[in-house]
């Protein structure tokens, strides 16, 4: 077992050698505790020229390489290696941001064994190395089977970068077409000669464009948290003022509903992204509405403790079992109505990346009847 006990992982990687190669010193950091933590000796480099040197100088097992360095960029610096006497043996995974497939099909002709996206779990970087490493043992061992398998894989992770990119494209296009719809929607409810069928035709168009860029906003947000480029801009948020706001918001909905939006407010501000926050209470509030019965009331509380600002979302629906509450946090992930309640697989997903890139945490409680959900934010300036 290594000092982490890291499910799925060798012994023999105690003795195993990584070369990290990146320009980021706080990458650099990061890596080298994970490789640490499982016994594994770790090199750095931070320049392309420095890690051919290092890979000369020490022959590693294993090279983690950054695509993105100035002066010669990890591809030239992966083709370089593999010319060199002992270069084919080398295991070489490339770690970068750039989630593209130009950028993959690089890594590949160059000669990499695989290709890992930031930001990324700890336990996935240690597999990442010790498959890599198996796989290039197999391709000098057993040469036609490793390199077939090799392909496949390849050609699947291509495959799903396309599919990553081709629904990118199509959300980001969405925005506008949904936009017209709802200012259109809007020039209805502003006209005064129209007739009550039309209002509420147009009301009802209205909120659910509002829903459907909600839901486009989330994925988009969500991408940036995939590439770790979801960054809150921080300032003084009135808590009564963001909470009125949502209720505006979702006071139609509510209202469709028979349910009431109501709220005890103890913490008047927190520090956060006003818009991030918005949108993470607006999604926890039209879940509860979706979820809970008519002639109920949803309740909005905020507090104060240890440091950070609490956000209570109460509603009084079917619950969540505690063996389902981590899951419905994760991307289009939805159950049955008898084990869960369904989220949509975004909303839920949205306020999980947004609140974490705030350095906050949000988890589910009971109600009794129904679930809490319940947000913090550390509140500091």
């Amino acid at each position: 077992m290594t000092r982490s006990g890291t499910p799925g992982v060798d012994e023999h990687l105690t003795r195993t050698t990584v070369l990290v190669v990146d320009d980021n010193a706080e990458n650099r950091a990061l890596a080298k505790a994970i490789l640490d933590d499982e016994g594994i000796r770790a090199l750095m480099a931070s320049t392309g020229a420095e890690g051919i040197a290092a890979f000369e100088r020490e022959r590693p097992d294993c090279i983690l390489l950054d695509v993105r360095m100035p002066g010669m960029d990890g591809v030239t610096a992966c083709e370089r290696i593999r010319a060199l006497p002992g270069g084919a043996e080398v295991a070489i995974v490339f770690v970068t941001a750039q989630r593209d497939v130009e950028t993959f099909d690089r890594a590949v002709r160059a000669g990499g064994d695989d290709f890992i996206t930031k930001p990324f779990r700890p336990d996935e970087l240690v597999v990442r190395v010790q498959t890599a490493m198996r796989l290039r043992h197999m391709t000098a061992e057993r040469g036609q089977l490793a390199a077939e398998l090799r392909q496949q894989r390849d050609e699947l992770q291509r495959l799903q970068l396309h599919k990553e990119q081709l629904s990118a494209f199509v959300v980001h296009d969405l925005k506008n077409p949904v936009h017209t719809i709802e200012l259109q929607a809007q020039r209805v409810l502003r006209n005064p000669a129209a007739d009550p069928r039309s209002r509420d035709a147009a009301s009802k168009i209205h909120d659910e464009t509002r829903s459907l860029m909600r839901m486009i906003t989330n994925l988009l947000d969500i991408g940036k948290a995939d590439e770790g480029q979801l960054a809150p801009s921080r300032q003084t948020v009135d808590v009564g003022e963001l909470v009125a706001r949502v209720f505006a918001e979702l006071g139609a909905r509510a209202r469709t509903s028979a349910v009431e939006l109501a709220s005890h407010l103890e913490a008047t501000t927190v520090h956060g992204d006003p818009d991030l926050l918005h949108r993470v209470l607006a999604n926890l509030i039209d879940n509860a509405i979706r979820h809970s019965p008519e002639g109920t009331a949803i309740q909005v509380r905020s507090r104060r403790a240890d440091g950070a600002v609490e956000l209570r979302v109460a509603d009084a629906g079917p619950g969540i079992p505690d063996g389902a509450r981590a899951s419905v946090f994760e991307r289009f992930v939805t159950a049955g109505a008898q084990a869960t309640r369904s989220n949509r697989g975004l909303g839920l997903a949205f306020c999980k990346v947004a609140v974490e890139a705030h350095g906050g945490r949000i988890w589910i409680e009971d109600a009794a009847p129904g679930a809490v959900f319940c947000v913090r934010i550390t509140d500091v300036a």
